[in-house]
Formats: structure tokens, sequence, C-alpha cells
């Protein structure tokens, strides 16, 4: 059974956990939402209003995580997915969730990042030399952490997966899907037909 690891937390922007976690279920991966403990999750959704700055913040949908961090082994996944919202703002001071994004680019494995997804990256040190996008004021993030910043919906640099924010969920989870298969990482068809039907 091919596994995937969601990584977030409580503010995880909830149209970019829920997106990839439905689209990837559809094609027939388990998938699996890690978080610092595994509780139910409070989930926000960001949106902009004119004469703002920057986005609001309203709550979300809540949603059960599957396994602390501390307690996962990134052997038994295929490949991982970090979404955006505020939970990348912390969960990157978690060492586990470090590790475990470490252990998928030193074994060259699929992942996708989207939105703030990208700081948890550059916390876990592996954006250098690497071309990625992220919501574009994180430029300066990416940029710091040694990698180039790409303003794109859809950005692939080898197995890494890159989008600006949920307006590119279609456009990121076809391009993570495309590299999944390049990979060879192959779902279970049983559970694709399940979810069709």
């Amino acid at each position: 059974m091919s596994k995937i690891l969601i990584l977030t937390g409580d503010a995880a922007e909830t149209l970019e956990v829920f997106y990839p976690y439905h689209r990837l279920q559809e094609a027939g991966f388990e998938v699996h939402i890690g978080a610092p403990e595994a509780r139910t999750l409070q989930f926000v959704v960001h949106d902009f209003v004119d004469g703002f700055d920057t986005y609001t913040e309203k709550l979300g949908h809540r949603w059960p995580a599957d396994v602390a961090f501390a307690d996962v082994d990134p052997a038994d996944y295929v490949a991982i997915v970090v979404p955006g919202g505020r939970a990348p703002e912390y969960i990157r001071n978690n060492e586990d969730a470090k590790r475990i994004v470490r252990h998928f680019f030193e074994t060259d494995q699929p992942v996708a990042a989207t939105c703030h997804g990208p700081l948890l990256l550059a916390a876990a040190g592996v954006l250098q030399g690497r071309t990625s996008s992220a919501y574009p004021e994180l430029a300066v993030d990416v940029e710091v952490a040694g990698g180039v910043f790409e303003n794109g919906g859809g950005v692939v640099d080898g197995h890494l997966v890159t989008a600006r924010a949920w307006p590119d969920n279609g456009t990121w989870m076809k391009a993570f899907l495309e590299v999944l298969e390049a990979a060879g990482v192959r779902a279970d068809a049983r559970l694709a037909g399940v979810a069709a039907g």
C-alpha cells in the first residue's frame, strides 16, 4: 500500500490540506495527516479583502491528525506534502518534522509544498540550490535558504513540486501526480477504483 504523509498542524490553510488529501486518495494513495500531536486540528481559511495589504484569516474545518511527527517512520511513506497557512511557521521548529523532510530529500523521493510550506523546507536546510515557488512574499525566505524563487503554480525541480497558494491547487497536484508517476510511485488501483466509484 503506497502511503503519503501530509505534514501540517493548527492554522493550516483548509484548501491546501483538503485538496491534496482528497486528490491523492482519489488517485489511489493512502493519505495520513501528520502533526506535532495526534489530535484534532483546527484549520483556517485565508482570503483577500479589498483595501487590505495582506490576507485575512477565518476559522476553517477541524480534522484529526493520524500520527504525531515523533512517531513517523519516513520509510513507511512514498512521498510527503507540506500545505501552507500558518502551521509551517511553527512546525518548522519541530525537530521531527525537519527529520522527516530531510529523509525525503536525502532519498530523492517526491515532495510537494505550497504557500508557506517551503518555510519548513528552508528550516530543514534542503532548499540550497533548488528552485521553489512559495507564497510570493516568501521569496526572500527561499533565497535566504539558498534556493531560487520562481513565481509559479506548479514549479518542478527534480522530485520537488511547489506552488504559491490554494488558487494553484489544480496545477500543483497535477504536476505532483506526474512527478509521482515518473518516479515509479504507484498507487493502489483498488483504492482508486473505490474513490472513483
